[in-house]
C-alpha cells in the first residue's frame, strides 16, 4: 500500500467520521453536557465498533447484513428506543450546574465502560455504518489482494481517522458549552441535547 493510498483512505474515514449521523449527534449531546473528557468512552465505542464491521468486510462476511435482517432490525430498533429513552430523561432532566466535585477514579472507570458501550450500540445500529462498509469499502480497496499487513494498516488508519474527526468533534461541542452558566441556558442545553439524542433515535429509525 503506498503512502498516496494511505493518505487518501485516511482522508475518507475522515470526513466520514465528522459526517452527521447518530453517532455525532450523540456525541455532541454527550460534549454539550459533560465536555469533550466524557467522550473517550463514547468516542472509542463508536470506533471499536466501527473497526467491527471493517473486519466482517474484509473477511468476507458481508452477506451476514442480508441472512440475518430480523436480526439487525431488532438491533436497530433496541438502539432507537436507548437513545430515545436518552432524550425523555435529559428533557426532563433538572437544572444543574457545573459546580459539582470532581469524579472518582472509580467512578470514572464505570462512565467510561458505560460510555464504551453506548458507543458500541450507537454505531452498531447506524446504517450510515452498515452502508460504508458494507457497500463503499470493498469499492475502496481490492480485499482480494489484501494481506495481512495490510489489514493492520487498515485498521490502524481507520481508528486514528475516527478517533480523531471524532474527538475535534466533541472538543468543538464542548468550547461551547462553556458559554453555558445560567440556569436558563442550562435548561436550553438540556432541550438542545434531548433532540440531539431523539433525532439519533429518528435517524436509526428512518433507514
Amino acid at each position: 500500500m503506498t503512502f498516496e493510498f494511505a493518505l487518501a483512505y485516511f482522508v475518507a474515514v475522515f470526513i466520514f467520521s465528522i459526517t452527521p449521523g447518530p453517532g455525532i449527534f450523540a456525541l455532541i449531546a454527550r460534549a454539550l453536557k459533560q465536555g469533550s473528557r466524557a467522550c473517550w468512552g463514547l468516542a472509542l465505542g463508536m470506533t471499536m465498533s466501527d473497526i467491527v464491521y471493517l473486519l466482517l468486510v474484509v473477511w468476507g462476511l458481508a452477506y451476514i447484513a442480508n441472512q440475518y435482517q430480523v436480526v439487525f432490525l431488532l438491533i436497530r430498533w433496541g438502539g432507537a428506543a436507548y437513545l430515545f429513552y436518552l432524550a425523555w430523561h435529559m428533557w426532563h432532566a433538572p437544572i444543574e450546574l457545573d459546580t459539582t466535585p470532581a469524579q472518582t477514579t472509580r467512578s470514572k472507570g464505570a462512565n467510561f465502560v458505560v460510555s464504551y458501550a453506548e458507543g458500541m450500540l450507537i454505531s452498531g445500529t447506524n446504517p450510515k455504518v452498515m452502508l460504508f462498509y458494507i457497500a463503499f469499502l470493498p469499492t475502496f480497496i481490492d480485499l482480494t489482494q489484501l494481506t495481512n499487513e495490510g489489514v493492520i494498516l487498515v485498521v490502524s488508519l481507520n481508528f486514528l481517522a475516527l478517533m480523531l474527526g471524532l474527538m475535534l468533534v466533541a472538543y468543538g461541542a464542548s468550547r461551547a458549552r462553556t458559554l453555558f452558566r445560567q440556569p436558563k441556558s442550562v435548561r436550553v442545553m438540556n432541550r438542545i441535547t434531548a433532540l440531539l439524542m431523539s433525532s439519533a433515535g429518528a435517524v436509526i429509525l428512518s433507514r
